[in-house]
This record gives structure tokens, sequence and C-alpha cells, in this order.
């Protein structure tokens, strides 16, 4: 009885003591700890830092506001875990982080604090970009480059930033180039290949104009990119064979020179070359008393904006009236930069027969390329005005230049043009409606198509000129003239018509080229290299159809 007392009394302390053993195995004993990959880092590298606690979790996370002052926090992740291990339980949360070094120098990760429990702080030291002992083999890296060491104030400084890589990137998000003072414009985007000490190297470049508002130190700033390693698996939601890079040029400064004292130009233009053209509407041997003709001034500039471009002289010619448009401006981008170009057109009006000159227009500029002054001049022209004066005073000699001399005279000159102007819109249009029933009645006519040989060729000599000339309106005009007299059967009364009846390719490019310029809200400039190629080969084309099945082949428009 005694015995069976005591091992009834040896199995409860048995119990008893297991059962201490067990709670001691599954208790948790709280611990707040914090580790880095790698203490010694570049400034364009990145760090992961793994913060554990071990312990009751019930939410929230520690407090990151110190860690922001010298780090970027590019990802974060939080993970909960519970294992047993050789009979001992262990239950932990962890948070990753990837890091990103704001500056160079020796940083630190802070001392976190969660749940009562302190981590230890862990220094991190921060080095150049490609000074770090694996600097000669980063797979990843970016690089600025200027295309001069120095600058004129407003001069045009070319920046390319070249993003390098041996490994597949994706999801590249680029930061932008911002430099405080200067005008920043992208001009170029370009990827290609280079070797780099025998390795292929992809590369990404990316080509900015910069324009120094004032003279000093010009300071180009780092630019960071971050980009994604590795290969991008769609069934997976976090990617982990994935990297996240964060890559970070070096900041670069140029010295800004102010405009040179020698400079005598009004107006700073440093550019690499600077040009003036300059156009008629019509050929100006045709210039006629009261008949506006059209002067097209373009002036353009490499290495300038067009707001940069200074207004032309305005024209001042006694005898002659001026009309001038509003100017257009244009910037046209390239691997070279910006291409600047300002046009003036002005209508002018010739009140008086006679000999007259325009003015030479010189624009004087600075050479970025020899660094000196230079000017470019426009020659005077010269040209003569056949008709007959708006009002000729007794003792005027013939082919004198009429001179105002009274409010009188000047309110007759313009009754005069206005009234040129009226006579001239009735006869075109009373000239329009004759040519329209004539075509009509012609187009039933046997051999209606057939038109004199040198009637068809004063239409290409005015079509040519109309080209020459390189104003779109007159162009369409000279170009509806032409068809019309070459196929008179058509029965188009408009360009679109007529390029629907012809179905010619060369003639629905050069249509389309024509409304962009004349027809679009903001118009396009006219390629006149291109619409004389295509002018030249549409004189060239024969009629897509037989005589004999003209009438069936072309739609009938009226009826």
């Amino acid at each position: 009885m005694i015995n069976s007392v005591f091992s009834q009394l040896g199995l409860y302390h048995l119990f008893f003591f297991l059962l201490l053993l067990g709670s001691s195995n599954l208790s948790f004993a709280s611990d707040l700890t914090a580790t880095v990959d790698r203490n010694k880092i570049g400034i364009d590298e990145t760090v992961n830092l793994r913060v554990r606690y071990s312990g009751d979790e019930n939410g929230g996370q520690p407090d990151l506001e110190q860690l922001e002052q010298d780090f970027d926090i590019l990802s974060r992740q939080q993970s909960n875990q519970y294992r047993v291990i050789n009979g001992r339980a262990e239950s932990f949360v962890e948070w990753t982080l990837t890091l990103a070094p704001k500056r160079e120098g020796k940083l630190f990760v802070p001392s976190f604090h969660y749940k009562g429990q302190v981590s230890d702080a862990i220094p991190v030291t921060v080095s150049e970009a490609g000074n770090t002992p694996d600097g000669t083999n980063r797979k990843a890296f970016l690089e600025i480059e200027l295309d001069k060491d120095k600058a004129y104030v407003q001069e045009q400084i070319l920046v390319k930033v070249r993003l390098y890589t041996t490994i597949g990137l994706h999801d590249i998000a680029t930061e932008p180039l911002q430099v405080a003072g200067a005008h920043v414009e992208k001009v170029d985007e370009q990827r290609y290949e280079r070797k780099l000490d025998g390795i292929s190297h992809a590369v990404y470049e990316l080509t900015y104009a910069v324009f120094p508002d004032s003279s000093g130190q010009l300071s180009i700033p780092a630019l960071t990119y971050v980009a994604i390693a590795g290969r991008r698996d769609p069934f997976s939601l976090f990617n982990r064979n994935s990297q996240r890079l964060r890559l970070r040029s070096q900041a670069k400064t140029i010295e800004v020179l102010p405009k040179p004292d020698s400079y005598s130009g009004i107006d700073w233009l440093p550019a690499a070359s600077l040009g003036i053209v300059q156009s008629w509407s019509q050929d100006p041997d045709t210039f006629t008393v009261g008949e506006p003709i059209t002067r097209i001034l373009t002036i353009r500039a490499e290495g300038l904006r067009a707001a940069q471009l200074p207004p032309l002289p305005k024209l001042d010619v006694e005898g002659l009236k001026t009309y001038p448009d509003q100017p257009q401006q244009e910037d046209q981008i390239g691997p070279n930069g910006v291409t600047g170009s300002r046009i003036e057109t002005t209508a002018i009006v010739a009140t008086q027969p006679g000999d007259y000159q325009l003015p030479a227009i010189t624009v004087t500029w600075w050479d970025t390329k020899s660094k000196k002054q230079r000017a470019t001049q426009l020659p005077a022209f010269r040209f003569n005005v056949s008709g007959t004066a708006a009002t000729s005073p007794q003792n005027q000699e013939p082919g004198q230049l009429l001179s105002p001399a009274s409010s009188t005279t000047s309110l007759e000159i313009q009754d005069y043009f206005w009234r040129n102007l009226a006579i001239a819109a009735i006869a075109s249009h009373l000239l329009w409606v004759i040519y329209f029933y004539r075509t009509r009645w012609n187009s039933h006519r046997p051999n209606s198509h057939q038109t004199p040989r040198n009637t068809t060729a004063q239409r290409e000599s005015a079509l040519r000129r109309a080209v020459d000339s390189g104003t779109p309106s007159y162009i369409q005009k000279a170009l509806l003239d032409w068809i019309h007299v070459r196929w008179p059967q058509l029965r188009g009364s408009n360009l679109t018509e007529s390029t629907q009846q012809l179905a010619f390719e060369e003639l629905e490019e050069l249509h389309g080229l024509l409304s962009a310029a004349i027809y679009q809200e903001q118009p396009r400039p006219l390629n006149q290299q291109k619409v004389k190629v295509l002018v030249e080969r549409l004189l060239e084309k024969q009629l897509p159809f037989s005589e004999s099945t003209e009438e069936e082949s072309l739609p009938k428009l009226f009826t």
C-alpha cells in the first residue's frame, strides 16, 4: 500500500517535471536584432537591412524616421514565421528593407526601439561610385558626359547620360535632368552596344541640351536611376529572383563665361552656325503696281532656340507698302541639339512703278566653334515694278518713285489698291465660271483632252516657279491649274477631287504636305526639297486610263 502511494507520487512529480520542461521550451524570449548584408558600398549601390523581433508580435513596426535621414528606403517587406528546431519552438517577425545611401562617408543604421527592446547601431561606409573593391566588376552603372569644358552664357551645352549594363534590366525608372539656372530640353534617345575593357555593354543614352541663364559655375546634379535586375517571373507575386538596383551618377560642374567685351552685336547669339534665306511667293521679275507679293525671310541658327532669335529689321522703303504677318518659330531637335528657326512673312505692295532696292540685312553672332564674332548678311535685292501709278502728278517723270505729299494722295493710293483687289476678285470669279462650263462642254467633245503644248509648258513653268517660292498656297493653285490643263476631262473642281480621280501616289503625298502647311491650326513647315521631287515625278506621269474608256472610268461628280 505504501509502495503504491509512493509510486503514484513519483509519477506525479515526473509529470510535473516534464510539464515545466515543456513550458520552458515553448516560452519565447524577446529580442530585437538588426543586420546588413555588407558594410562597405558605393554611392550608386544598395544595401539590404534585416530587422528581426523574437517574441509576441501584435502588429506595428519599429520607427524608421531616423533611418530615412541617411538612406532612401527603396523597398520593404515583412514576414512572420513560426518554426520548431530540435524540439525548440521559435517565433519571430522580420522586416527586410533595401536601402540606398543619400551621401558619401561613414553612415550609421540607427538603433531601433520596439516593444521595449533595442537593437545595435550598424556603421556603413559609403564611397564614390566605382571606387568600391568590386567597382571594376560593376554590372550596371551611370555615366555623364559634357561636350565641352567651358561655355558662354546662353550657349548650348550637350549633356549625355549613359546607362551601361551587362545584365538584363527592366522597369527602368529614369530621373529627368533638371539644372538650376538653366533651360533644359531632352533632344535625343538611343540604344546601342559598346565594349569596355573587352566586355560588351548594352547602353541606354539620353541627350539633353542645356542653356545656362547666367555666367559662373553651373552644376549638373547627380542623377538616380532605379531598375530591376534579373528575370521577370509573371507567375511570381514577389519576383524573389530579381534584385532592385539604384544607380547614381556623379555630379558635374562647368564654367559659364560671360558675353565677351569685344562682342559688338546688338543681340547676343552664341551659335554653331547661322544663316538667312529669302524667298518670294512668285517671280520677282513680275512685280506690278498694286499687286501684292509675299516675301519670306527665314533665319536659322544651330545651337540656339527659336525664342533666342531676334526679329529682323522692318522694311521701310519709299513707294512700298508692307503688311507683315505674325512670325513663326520652330525648334528642330536631334543628336546635335536644338536648331531654332524664325520665319517672317511680309506682303509688299508697290504704289509706283520704277526701280526699287531692298536694303541688305546683317545679323551679328558669336561662333561657338571658332570662338569668334561673325556676321551673316543677306545681300540687297533690286527689282523693277511695272504698271501705272495710282496718281500721276503733271510734273512727275515716268519711272520716278511716288512720294506721298499729302494725306489725300495716300488715301487715293489705298482706294486704288482695294479697287484693284475687288476688280481682280470679280474677274477671277467670272473666269472660273466660264472655265467650269467650258470644261463641262469640252468633256463631251471628242479629243477634248488635247491641249496646246505651249499652254501646258506655261503651266509647268508656273508650277516650277511656285515650288521655288516655297509658298504652300501658291504651289497648290499652280498645281491645280496645271492638272486642269494637263487633263481637262477631269471634273474635279479642287485638288482633293483631282487627287481622288487620278490616284497618283505622288499627288496624294503632295496634297497631304500642302494641306498640312495651309489648313492645320499650327501649320507644318513645308519640305521644299521633297515637294520639288514629287512635282518633277508628277510632271512625267501619263493618263492612267485609255481615251476610249475615260467616260466610264471617271466618276460623275456633277449631273
